[in-house]
């Protein structure tokens, strides 16, 4: 009998895999991974996915025809990024090992990427600042192999997609609080921007720290990128978009974070 016929993980890279993904699911409600190789028709880093690109192009056309390619390739992006980025955050932040990243599989599902498979393999272990160098450079690296690929079947410049990224990357640094427990607003910043150091990003986006009127503080992200949503959903703006006038984005953002306080109180 193998491995993989064991309801339990039987060797040591086995179950810290078990952990990750049960970590990954528990700390954020909606990663789905499992251990493993990937399935037919999923997107692999180092094969040729431009079959698999091609048909979720076409899918966001016909579900979004009047968005434009813009808003196609930054879709391609975003979706094939957002599972490595958080994968890394938890790996860091909640399981303290950070896994070989670049074999991750991912499952298209309609017009999203959701789902992935990892197989067990070796993890780094090391203090925490190391750990975020590592998961960084991987993750960079990846992310320039995936904008390599999209520009094979469409056209995405550089420094938008860059500049999205670092906009997954200031989502995941406002919910590290979630991921490592009883960080104080400075060292939630200080390590966000570890992150965009590691990933060379700095510069691309950022934390920033807002009053509200009762006299709390909250973080909130200051973007430089647009996801283009407003294409697809003619005059709908994310409360972050950096195309608002400032005054509108922060009262928005202001208003997020009070009805999240008030929620989670």
């Amino acid at each position: 009998m193998t491995a993989r016929n064991y309801l339990f993980a039987v060797h040591q890279e086995d179950v810290a895999l078990t952990r990750l993904l049960a970590t990954a699911a528990s700390v954020t409600g909606f990663m789905s991974g499992a251990p493993g190789g990937p399935l037919p028709g999923w997107h692999v880093l180092g094969q040729d996915n431009t079959a698999l690109l091609r048909t979720f192009y076409a899918r966001l056309e016909q579900t979004y025809p009047h968005a434009g390619q813009p808003f196609y390739a930054v879709r391609l992006w975003t979706n094939l990024m957002w599972q490595p980025a958080y994968l890394a955050a938890i790996a860091v932040h909640a399981h303290g090992a950070v896994p070989e990243l670049s074999r991750m599989a991912q499952k298209t599902s309609g017009n999203d990427i959701n789902g992935f498979r990892l197989p067990p393999g070796p993890q780094y272990s090391a203090d925490l600042e190391s750990l975020i160098r590592r998961a960084g450079a991987d993750l960079r690296i990846m992310a320039d192999q995936v904008l390599a690929e999209i520009n094979t079947v469409t056209k995405l410049k550089r420094v938008p997609a860059l500049r999205l990224l670092t906009d997954r990357m200031l989502g995941i640094g406002l919910r590290l609080g979630k991921f490592q427990p009883g960080l104080s607003i400075a060292e939630q910043h200080r390590l966000c921007r570890l992150w965009l150091e590691a990933m060379g990003l700095t510069g691309q986006g950022d934390l920033e720290v807002l009053d509200l009127h009762d006299g709390r503080q909250v973080l909130i992200s200051a973007r430089k990128g647009c996801c283009l949503d407003y294409l697809a959903f003619p005059g709908t703006y994310c409360a972050s978009c950096p195309k608002q006038d400032d005054t509108l984005r922060l009262d928005r953002q202001r208003r997020d974070a009070i009805a999240e306080l008030d929620a989670a109180s």
